[in-house]
C-alpha cells in the first residue's frame, strides 16, 4: 500500500466517523439558543433606529443555531465540510444593512454561531457579555456638537448679507455651502455650529424678504 493510499484511507474514516454524541449536539444547541435569545434582547432594547425590524431580529437569534450546526457538521465530517464550503461560497445576499449598527448585530450573531459550533462555550459567554457592555456603555460617550444646516428661504438676493452677518454673530463659524437663484426667489445652504438654534432660526425669521427656516441637525443621523 503506498503513501497516497495510506492518506486517502485515513481520510475516509475521518469523514465517516461522526463522533458527535447526542448530549453533545443538545449542549451546543442550547447555549447557541440562549446567546441567540441574549442577542435578540439586546438589539431589541438598545435599538436606535427609526423602526424596529422585528424580522432582522429573529434572523439575529436563530443564526447562531444554525451556525453552530454547521460548524459542528464540518468539523465531524470532511466530505459534509467541503459541501458546506462550495454551497456557501455561491451564496449571495443582496439586501443592503441600512444602518451600519447592525452589522455589528449581524457579526456578533455569526461569531457566537461559529464559537459555540466549535465547542468553546466559555470564550462564547465571557465575549458576548463583553460585546453587550460595551454597546450599551458606548451610547453614555458624549457627542461632540455636530455642524447645523440652515436653510433659508428669500424673496431676494439683497437680503444675503444682513443674513450672514446675523447668523455670524451668533456662530462660531459659518459657510455658505449651497446658493440657488430661481424665479420665486433665493434659496441659501449654511453650515454653522451654534448653541442657540432655536433663537438663531427666530432671529432669521425676523429679517425682512425672508420667507422661510429650516434647521437640521444631526449626530450620525439627518434631523428635520
Amino acid at each position: 500500500m503506498s503513501f497516497s493510499d495510506v492518506i486517502k484511507k485515513s481520510v475516509l474514516e475521518k469523514s465517516q466517523a461522526g463522533d458527535l454524541s447526542a448530549v453533545s449536539i443538545t449542549v451546543t444547541l442550547v447555549i447557541a439558543i440562549l446567546l441567540g435569545l441574549f442577542i435578540y434582547f439586546i438589539y431589541r432594547t438598545n435599538n436606535k433606529s427609526g423602526f424596529y425590524n422585528r424580522g432582522f431580529n429573529k434572523s439575529l437569534a436563530t443564526l447562531p443555531v444554525i451556525t453552530a450546526a454547521i460548524i459542528m457538521a464540518m468539523g465531524s465530517n470532511l466530505t459534509i465540510s467541503l459541501g458546506m464550503v462550495g454551497a456557501l461560497s455561491i451564496v449571495r445576499f443582496r439586501n443592503a444593512v441600512k444602518d451600519p449598527a447592525d452589522l455589528t448585530y449581524l457579526f456578533w450573531s455569526i461569531s457566537m454561531g461559529i464559537v459555540t459550533g466549535a465547542g468553546l462555550f466559555k470564550l462564547a459567554v465571557i465575549l458576548s457579555i463583553v460585546v453587550a457592555v460595551l454597546v450599551m456603555a458606548l451610547d453614555y460617550v458624549p457627542l461632540l456638537r455636530t455642524p447645523c444646516l440652515l436653510i433659508v428661504e428669500a424673496e431676494s438676493v439683497d437680503v444675503e448679507k444682513e443674513l450672514i452677518s446675523s447668523v455670524k454673530n451668533q456662530c462660531k463659524s459659518c459657510t455658505v455651502r449651497s446658493r440657488s437663484i430661481n424665479k420665486k426667489g433665493v434659496e441659501w445652504i449654511l453650515e454653522m455650529q451654534t448653541e442657540k438654534e432655536a433663537e438663531l432660526v427666530k432671529n432669521v425669521c425676523e429679517i425682512s424678504g425672508v420667507s422661510s427656516v429650516h434647521m437640521m441637525t444631526h449626530d450620525g443621523e439627518v434631523r428635520f
